[in-house]
């Protein structure tokens, strides 16, 4: 791989530049080579007002979290999430300044703009219905390279998400490397595993996006691809993990209460049977103490605080840390502070998410999908007719899409891209309009 050559960069500095050494001109440079020195925002401003300002950033208020999207107002959605996973990462950034014998300074810092900006997207690219989509598209496109939530995240940022021009939104490369959660290629799981692979890859053909955000270094053989190498990232993106895990480890736990999914006697049992303790100053303790003081919002809030505060900086030298800041530190967690969100996942996943309730919208859900994508594959996949027709089953600029696409693997993709773009509301509405004898009328199809 070719190294990126940024000597000819621009000679004055961009705005980021000059109020913040941390970040250089590897950092802030974008793909196309455009110059951000003309605007008044740095950067990193400029790449979280782009994803702000994007329909796709806007349909996650209708895509599941935990509890499908509609069903009650005050259950968390995939856009309330990101909102939180950003407050909690810029205030880790703003910590890790501020905290005491800082490795940072005044000058020196984790940009809070530009780990809000990685924070708000770091799930644009889910699919309706939650991980159940994500499973059953991957499941879908084994035979075309695979989907993955991440990777498709990658996807919309670097080449699709003004869908105008169908070009992405030409991030910084720091932008486009703290949502690189996984770097290794669908291919090279499979070849490793022998399988197709269930998560923790990007595409096959984003294997240049990511040679540009790596600065065309090769990876040592001390980080071969898995979950070694998944460990690989920048500082920005571990911050993004660790605030995504806070608010899926505390802030899913309230809504889990608030539906009834979650209670005293179900902590206790489950407590029981994985040998948990749950007395007093214990993480279930103290929940279950919640719960029945009703006060399971201030646990949450005083919870995130502590585990904001749990962080610190340790210094790291790799292959990487020559060219930028960025690779430079490691994101050290309390021990405890982590033991405890695993706990409170666990708890989470076994006794909510894996509940019958859930499990059946899951399935409805994947179904839909798979009937969908049947139809859509025969009739733009395969180009077959059906029954002896053409029907036009999709948009007129997405179907046009589809018919200039060179080869099926392509075709299969953009389908992909369809599907994985529908909010759940407007999936339920094309599924029935698909299947449903009784459902679709003239305002339907308008609305």
């Amino acid at each position: 791989m070719a190294k990126v050559d940024v000597a000819e960069r621009a000679k004055t500095p961009s705005l980021a530049q000059m109020l913040n050494r941390f970040y250089g001109a590897f950092d802030t440079e974008r793909r196309t080579g455009a110059d951000d020195r003309a605007d008044f925002r740095t950067p990193f401003q400029i790449d979280r007002d782009r994803v702000l300002h994007t329909p796709t950033f806007r349909r996650m208020q209708n895509k599941t979290q935990v509890f499908w999207s509609g069903e009650y107002d005050f259950y968390r959605t995939r856009l309330t999430h990101s909102l939180e996973v950003a407050q909690i990462g810029k205030s880790i950034a703003c910590w890790l300044k501020a905290m005491p014998e800082s490795l940072l300074a005044h000058d020196f810092f984790i940009d809070p703009d530009l780990v809000e900006a990685i924070c708000l997207s770091h799930d644009l690219g889910h699919p309706p219905f939650g991980h159940a989509g994500e499973r059953t598209l991957n499941h879908l496109m084994s035979g075309h390279g695979g989907f993955e939530g991440n990777a498709q995240t990658l996807r919309l940022i670097a080449e699709r998400i003004f869908s105008a021009k169908r070009c992405g939104m030409d991030p910084t490369r720091a932008f486009l490397d703290g949502v690189l959660k996984y770097k290794s290629l669908w291919t090279e799981l499979k070849a490793a595993k022998g399988t197709c692979p269930e998560h923790h890859f990007i595409y096959d053909e984003q294997h240049a996006l990511l040679d540009w955000a790596m600065g065309g270094h090769d990876f040592p053989l001390e980080l071969p691809p898995g979950n070694t190498r998944d460990h690989f990232k920048s500082i920005e993106c571990q911050v993004m993990d660790w605030a995504d895990d806070t608010a899926y480890s505390l802030n899913d736990l309230s809504d889990s209460v608030r539906a009834g999914f979650l209670n005293v006697e179900k902590i206790e049992a489950w407590a029981e049977k994985q040998g948990q303790p749950i007395g007093e100053a214990t993480p279930l303790g103290d929940l279950m103490q919640a719960i029945r003081r009703r006060r399971v919002d201030p646990f949450v809030g005083k919870r995130i605080g502590k585990y904001i505060q749990s962080t610190r900086l340790e210094s790291d030298v790799n292959f990487l840390t020559s060219s930028t800041n960025r690779y430079r530190f490691h994101l050290h967690i309390d021990p405890t502070v982590k033991a405890e969100s695993k706990i409170f996942k666990r708890l989470a996943f076994e006794v909510v998410f894996l509940s019958p309730q859930l499990k059946q919208l899951e399935h409805k859900g994947s179904r839909m999908l798979r009937q969908m994508w049947e139809v859509l594959g025969e009739r733009y996949i395969s180009q077959q007719r059906i029954d002896g027709q053409d029907f036009q089953l999709l948009p007129a600029d997405t179907a046009a899409e589809i018919a200039a696409a060179p080869d099926e693997a392509s075709r299969a993709r953009l389908v992909c891209d369809f599907l994985a773009g529908m909010t759940d509301g407007y999936a339920a509405r094309t599924y029935k309009r698909l299947f449903s004898p009784d459902f679709g009328s003239i305002g339907d199809l308008i609305g």
